[in-house]
């Protein structure tokens, strides 16, 4: 009999165990980045290194993104659960029929800019036109139209007022005065410039922010469905919380983060030097007075409104319905 009710006793505390395995296993969970592994991504990276999303009880895996990677149709074709987009591709995703809706936005500043080289002549945004200036394409040529044709400028047609240069990630079409101007972030286009050599006396930077046409850059977007679930929603959640706590942590620790970067990067590519610059600029965008994640209604409106002021090419027809849900970040930073 005593033999029989330890026995029993063993069998109970081994069903206990692996319940509670079972209760505490991670929920898995993807992120598709915007581009490669760098400190623009450098709270998540945090947050999976220092152990925030296990706290969670979430198995977070990151996908890099890449010149070839649309993280709207990654979302779209169900290759994650969240990705980080700006909010004007992601608004044209939409009106195209992805049902995109941003559940945070990270960056509460705008961090692009357009690089221009003292001696082509330029000293004012008047001085554009007759220009060739370069811009990125795939989703992030919409601020830069939009600018344009809030200052009435044509970029297209046998005589546009200026002429528009498809610029590759790099710098080259500005060290080789191939354009007067480039597009570049301040964390990031415009150090790699100094880095090649060019003194800041070489330049005039125009910032999107400072001209008052900027729009939200790196936000979190779901599809509508997954609000719909509400284990998704509480999951989400989780998402959050940890993802805050990484970037808490990076921008507290900004050298030990770039060593983890530096972990992270299979390709090999990263340089310490850069992307300690980079944590720093980046820092400067996250911080917002509603908090952090939390979208700002006159920041959303604002992007909106300079997606539909280019009237001949509009990116969006017309103002968005529910392309934001605050559903998740109340629950991660409310309840």
């Amino acid at each position: 009999m005593k033999r029989f009710f330890l026995c029993c006793v063993a069998g109970c505390l081994a069903a206990f165990s692996l319940n509670m395995d079972v209760a505490q296993a991670n929920d898995n969970l993807t992120l598709q980045l915007k581009w490669v592994t760098q400190a623009q991504f450098a709270g998540y990276y945090v947050a999976l290194a220092k152990g925030y999303y296990s706290q969670e009880h979430l198995n977070v895996t990151i996908k890099p993104g890449g010149p070839d990677v649309n993280p709207d149709q990654v979302l779209a074709g169900g290759g994650a659960d969240v990705v980080i987009d700006w909010m004007p591709s992601a608004l044209a995703a939409r009106e195209k029929g992805l049902d995109i809706v941003n559940i945070a936005q990270v960056y509460q500043q705008s961090g692009m800019e357009l690089t221009c080289r003292k001696d082509s002549g330029i000293k004012t945004p008047a001085d554009f036109k007759g220009k060739t200036l370069g811009v990125w394409f795939s989703g992030n040529e919409y601020p830069f139209l939009s600018w344009m044709a809030k200052l009435g400028y044509s970029t297209e047609g046998d005589h546009p007022d200026v002429t528009v240069l498809k610029q590759g990630f790099n710098v080259d079409p500005l060290l080789q005065k191939q354009a007067s101007c480039i597009s570049t972030m301040t964390y990031n286009e415009y150090w790699q410039l100094i880095e090649a050599g060019m003194k800041p006396s070489q330049l005039i930077v125009f910032k999107y922010q400072a001209e008052g046409v900027a729009t939200l850059e790196d936000g979190l977007y779901v599809k509508a469905s997954a609000l719909a679930d509400p284990a998704m929603v509480v999951k989400l959640a989780r998402f959050l919380k940890a993802s805050k706590e990484g970037w808490d942590y990076a921008d507290a620790h900004q050298a030990e983060t770039v060593k983890i970067l530096l972990g992270y990067d299979s390709a090999g590519v990263l340089t310490e030097q850069h992307q300690a610059t980079m944590i720093r600029e980046v820092a400067k965008l996250i911080p917002g007075a509603g908090g952090w994640g939390y979208l700002e209604p006159a920041a959303y409106n604002q992007t909106v409104s300079e997606l539909l002021s280019t009237k001949a090419t509009p990116v969006i027809s017309k103002a968005p319905v529910g392309a934001y849900s605050y559903v998740v970040w109340d629950k991660a930073f409310k309840n």
